[in-house]
């Protein structure tokens, strides 16, 4: 006999049965893989964003919100999504991501935010476990919330906002949001928003409790720097309190508008007006040196050395490192002091 026939039939029937089995399985898998992508429902590598938002453009500025809350890690990378100029989008619940970019797309291209979620939704089979909610440009207003989403699940529309959430604890939670929103209308449009995603949390949340938080704030028409076009940019991952801490990196980003006000009145020569910027974001983060150290630079450099000394001595008794940064400025024309101002700072105790 030939080679082939000196196995044993035994082994021969074995290989037999199993290359038989993984035939099958790859068949099942396909056949399950072929109804999924029929359905469009939930993909792997999107996230389940059961969370609450709101969406919403200020009438006074034109500028334009989107803010989210979820027990969900990294909700601001799933849910939220905008465009200077364009509008604003929340695609949450059983999460379709590609709503984000498909759904600006739409808006840019002229369509309405109720014409730019009809098209969204018409092709989509999961479209009952969608939530979406839209802002365009002009305040218009578009919101979905699918009869299987995860209750309690709904939405609120206002002038120029929508709120929307789902697995929320009861159904309070929206109408709550709506009405913090409202009520807030004398506030920036960031802490505004983050006055109803406020409102929500006191009024039971996501039924799972809290993971991350999100808020993105882009200007109501784009200017020829599209890198300055988002004016606030803000996610926490995960922590436990994340409207706390989103609440505080705002307030820290406030405090470095201040200073970044102060850099352009030195630029100006406009000394009174760069040190109140100066004062007021210290004020607002007594503790942070850096801002400290840079008012105090900006002191020396413009020949007010007393009144840097004043507030370089205890920050390098703080941390000696801002000594060592010292000794390296003039080298790069960031500290333009004479030798012997120089020597002064440094000698410092």
């Amino acid at each position: 006999m030939g080679p082939l026939f000196s196995f044993p039939v035994s082994l021969l029937l074995w290989i037999f049965m199993q290359f038989f089995r993984f035939l099958l399985l790859m068949l099942g898998l396909t056949a399950v893989i072929g109804s999924a992508q029929a359905q469009q429902v939930y993909a792997g590598h999107d996230p389940l964003a059961h969370t609450f938002s709101i969406v919403a453009r200020d009438p006074k500025t034109g500028d334009m919100a989107v803010a989210v809350q979820s027990h969900w890690f990294s909700v601001g990378t799933a849910v939220s999504w905008g465009e200077a100029g364009v509008g604003v989008v929340a695609t949450q619940s059983f999460t379709n991501k590609s709503f984000g970019m498909r759904g600006l797309a739409l808006l840019k291209s002229g369509k309405t935010a109720q014409q730019a979620l009809d098209e969204l939704l018409a092709t989509d089979e999961g479209r009952d476990v969608r939530q979406v909610a839209i802002v365009d440009a002009k305040g218009g207003v578009a919101t979905h919330t699918g009869k299987k989403c995860v209750d309690m699940a709904g939405h609120q529309q206002g002038a120029q906002y929508s709120v929307q959430a789902n697995m929320m604890l009861n159904a309070t939670v929206w109408p709550a949001m709506a009405k913090a929103y409202e009520q807030s209308a004398a506030l920036p449009l960031a802490e505004r928003v983050l006055a109803a995603l406020d409102a929500a949390e006191a009024a039971g949340g996501d039924i799972r409790g809290r993971q991350s938080a999100a808020l993105l704030v882009v200007r109501g028409k784009a200017s020829e720097q599209p890198w300055d076009d988002r004016i606030v940019d803000l996610r926490v991952e995960d922590n436990p309190a994340p409207l706390k801490e989103l609440r505080r990196l705002l307030r820290l980003q406030r405090a470095y508008d201040h200073m970044n006000a102060g850099d352009l009145a030195v630029e100006k020569n406009d000394m009174p007006s760069a040190v109140r910027e100066y004062e007021a974001a210290e004020k607002m983060f007594p503790d942070n040196l850096e801002m400290r150290y840079w008012h105090a630079i900006t002191l020396a450099n413009k020949g007010q050395l007393p009144a840097a000394l004043k507030l370089l001595q205890p920050i390098f008794k703080q941390e000696p490192n801002w000594r060592t940064l010292t000794q390296r400025l003039p080298k790069v024309g960031l500290l333009t002091v004479s030798e012997a101002e120089l020597k002064q700072i440094m000698a410092l105790k």
